[in-house]
């Protein structure tokens, strides 16, 4: 596509002379007159196709215009044509960096191609970019929640050691989550008959929708029900309602931190069913050890069974995190699958968990085992 005549004389009315002392021009035709030369400084020709890329693809053609550019300014003249860049604190130099007090001298940095969108909802700041390794990537109050890449081990583990723990979930609730990977999980069991997503942030489930189609798949299946509100005071309206409950959390900052309190894993434990279980972040071994300890001394206040699992994912702080999976049935063994999926089933649902990394996961580094006695 070539320039119209129209564009190029004002394309040469805007572009800025060189510096004294530089060489070079800039030629502007319309078929062979010359219509304008000026000083510029040593230049690059483009032809008007590729000018085309930097000004609009909209333009109409025009077949003998000819345009000759300095590439530095023509990379100028494209970054002011272009609409304005999102921008976030975190990002620098097109590398994400992730620093928190919670993993203290330590920093996971992404490279970014692009930043796809930044909210500052009610109750946290929003940040989705795609990344160049990880694909999109979602970001909660400048912490990696999940990207593209690796987010299905976490989905996976978080709801299959509970699920699979339970003979016959039927009623399913997940608290947070709003990304909806945790519901594609859930809705893989076919005994599901009902899973109730309750999350804070409608921008998280807003945003997750149009940006993470992978995991926000959940959201589409006719089992599941959306409610946007408090789960701490969702859960409060529950009594021996569900067989299980999956708390899918950030870390325990800003409004995920009531979720990590001993009067949240009550009102869970009353809200279950006889026999029910529960999944819920808790955190890593190698970080936030005094943290672990202390929630599975609340859960085990709680819950006649109570443990601790984890699981590898590189874009975590130490490439890990833990769940505690607990049961309200005293005879429960959550360390062992009670309902397994064969092999072909677990190839075909399944990235990550199957029923021996089910097993694999409860077995802990010495240090975290004696720790959580």
């Amino acid at each position: 596509m070539t320039l119209p005549w129209s564009v190029l004389r004002w394309v040469s009315k805007i572009l800025p002379a060189s510096p004294p002392g530089r060489s070079g021009y800039v030629q502007v035709r319309r078929g062979c007159e010359l219509v304008k030369k000026t000083s510029l400084a040593p230049f690059s020709t483009l032809s008007s196709p590729l000018a085309v890329g930097f000004i609009g693809s909209s333009l109409h053609r025009h077949r003998h215009s000819q345009l000759a550019l300095p590439l530095s300014h023509s990379l100028r003249f494209f970054s002011t044509m272009s609409s304005e860049e999102i921008t976030h604190e975190t990002i620098k130099d097109g590398w994400f960096r992730e620093i928190s007090e919670m993993w203290p001298g330590q920093a996971m940095t992404l490279r970014v191609e692009k930043v796809l969108v930044h909210e500052k909802s009610k109750y946290q700041d929003v940040l989705i970019f795609k990344s160049t390794d990880f694909g999109n990537v979602l970001v909660l109050d400048n912490v990696v929640q999940c990207t593209e890449r690796d987010e299905f081990s976490y989905q996976e583990m978080i709801t299959h050691l509970a699920m699979n723990s339970h003979p016959n979930p039927k009623k399913v609730l997940v608290i947070g989550g709003g990304d909806g990977g945790v519901l594609r999980e859930i809705v893989k069991h076919d005994c599901v008959e009902e899973a109730i997503l309750c999350d804070i942030d409608e921008a998280v489930v807003r945003l997750s929708k149009q940006y993470l189609p992978t995991m926000s798949v959940g959201f589409d299946h006719p089992k599941v029900k959306v409610h946007i509100g408090d789960g701490f005071k969702f859960l409060n309206d529950y009594k021996n309602e569900f067989d299980v409950i999956i708390t899918d959390s950030s870390d325990p900052e800003g409004p995920a931190e009531a979720l990590f309190e001993k009067n949240y894993f009550k009102l869970l434990h009353d809200a279950l069913k006889e026999g029910g279980v529960i999944s819920t972040q808790a955190e890593n071994q190698w970080l936030h050890l005094p943290l672990i300890t202390q929630l599975k001394k609340d859960c085990r206040s709680i819950f006649p069974v109570a443990e601790y699992a984890y699981t590898t994912i590189p874009t975590y702080p130490s490439g890990q995190i833990g769940f505690m999976v607990c049961s309200k049935d005293p005879n429960a063994d959550v360390k062992t699958p009670l309902r397994q999926w064969t092999k072909e089933e677990e190839d075909e649902k399944c990235r990550y968990y199957s029923s021996e990394i089910h097993k694999a996961s409860f077995v802990l580094p010495k240090f975290a085992e004696k720790a959580l006695e």
